[in-house]
């Protein structure tokens, strides 16, 4: 499917959906569980509907409540507790990295041998980190193509707590994978961590390891994390919060142009980076309102912001330069490489390396596909630097340096970016547009994006 997108106003309430890494933790421990757990508001994405799949290949079972063909608001886990085993099928994770990631360790608790594989993306993404630490832990573990270091993926267990896991932890998921892994290990699990990225993540999942009442510690700087098990976990009723990387695209988008847009139901309880954003953006004169008590947030753009302006600069920092290091939220690079396309002065988007690991090589995307729309952009190992133009100047006038366009971009089927360039087009000068490519790959974390989107206000099209 191709989407165009132009020059839009955006107004009333839109809601996102649940979070994507809630949502999976939760169907994961829920499979683990002993009793029927709710979990609701989850998102019907396509990677957590890959994670619905999966779990009952360890003995758990899944009721998602279809009404017409769509999953429902609550979803009915009964977990395998004392009879979960190994899986009993080949685990096809679809596109999905966290599900890899999280379930691979769990597996290796087990007697036997499990096979990990996914769609063509999953057999780009690197699992020799995971192969390496479970190994450590006394796994057989082996990556089925030779000169490869992407599923199929083969690991026999069981792991033990034995040996301390030390890994760079550049990727957070594996780790969390392990954490929760831990749950089903005699003893405590030890990670040491070189270099840990990503790490509001490893609070999330400390979190919910803390909810079911299992004991973890983790050092202020995440490079030491011990879990205690084995655990017993007991069914849980959970809401899931809204998810901040979705958060993110209705976000630019309003900001970009002359909009007055009100996100409901957002999350305030800090348990997901991605909510830095707003801060990033308030930085460099965004006109948000976020109300922690209503979980609400606000956004008004350009003409519709309070001083009729809506002039976006990096004027007022430091040496006139935004900076941002995206280690804790490197999802939010695709927004917020974006949205600094409008945002007059330069943007440094820095630690980036992870973001070449993820559904594709997201900053060589970026480079160059905003480039063909006449981004200023440069691209480093492990960073981004945009020269952007705001529409306006900020007495409001029209700026002449505005030189963002029209042109057709592809998303390679990474749902971030595909969101991200279709946004782009909201905030274009008048007849200009973006066309994107295989956009409908935002289902994997936003189902109905272009359909909820264009009921805002926004000019979606399928071309």
């Amino acid at each position: 499917m191709v989407i165009s997108s132009s020059r839009s106003k955006l107004s009333g309430h839109i809601q996102v959906p649940g979070s994507k890494s809630h949502t999976i933790r939760a169907l994961l421990l829920a499979s683990l569980a002993e009793g029927v757990s709710h979990i609701k508001n989850p998102l019907p994405s396509a990677d957590c509907l890959s994670a619905s799949r999966a779990i009952p290949l360890l003995g758990a079972s899944v009721d998602l409540a279809f009404e017409n063909g769509e999953a429902g608001k609550v979803w009915t886990v009964k977990g395998a507790g004392k009879n979960i085993h190994l899986p009993d099928n080949v685990v096809d994770v679809g596109d999905s990295g966290s599900l890899l990631y999280f379930m691979s360790p769990i597996a290796s608790t087990f007697e036997g041998w499990s096979i990990f594989t996914g769609d063509s993306s999953i057999r780009k993404r690197p699992v020799s980190h995971v192969v390496d630490a479970l190994r450590q832990l006394g796994a057989e573990a082996y990556i089925s193509r030779p000169d490869s270091e992407s599923c199929p993926m083969i690991i026999k267990g069981p792991i033990s707590t034995k040996n301390t896991v030390k890994t760079d932890g550049a990727l957070s998921q594996y780790i969390s994978g392990m954490m929760m892994a831990a749950l089903r290990m005699k003893g405590t699990l030890n990670i040491e961590l070189s270099n840990p990225k990503e790490t509001p993540y490893l609070t999330m999942t400390k979190k919910w390891i803390e909810s079911l009442g299992a004991e973890v510690t983790m050092s202020k700087d995440f490079k030491h994390i011990s879990v205690k098990g084995e655990a017993d976990i007991n069914a849980f009723d959970k809401t899931i919060p809204s998810d901040w990387e979705g958060v993110a695209f209705p976000l630019i988008a309003a900001l970009i142009s002359d909009s007055t847009l009100v996100i409901d139901d957002v999350d305030s309880s800090g348990t997901q980076g991605d909510d830095a954003i707003v801060a990033v953006l308030q930085s460099v004169g965004a006109d948000l309102d976020w109300d922690k008590d209503a979980n609400t947030l606000t956004v008004r753009g350009l003409s519709n912001a309070r001083n009729g302006i809506g002039h976006l600069s990096t004027l007022n920092l430091k040496d006139k330069e935004l900076h941002v290091n995206l280690s804790g939220f490197p999802d939010a690079v695709c927004a917020l490489a974006t949205v600094a396309c409008f945002i007059e002065g330069t943007t440094v988007l820095e630690d980036l390396s992870v973001c070449r690991k993820k559904e594709t090589d997201r900053l060589k995307v970026l480079h160059e596909e905003l480039s063909k729309l006449g981004a200023e952009i440069e691209e480093g190992d492990d960073y981004l630097v945009i020269h952007g133009h705001c529409p306006v100047n900020a007495d409001g006038s029209k700026n002449p340096d505005f030189k963002l366009h029209g042109g057709i971009v592809e998303s390679y089927d990474d749902h971030r970016i595909a969101m991200s360039f279709a946004c782009a087009g909201l905030g274009l000068l008048k007849d200009e547009q973006i066309k994107v490519k295989d956009a409908e790959c935002c289902a994997v974390s936003f189902p109905h994006f272009y359909e909820i989107m264009k009921k805002n206000g926004a000019a979606f099209v399928e071309a």
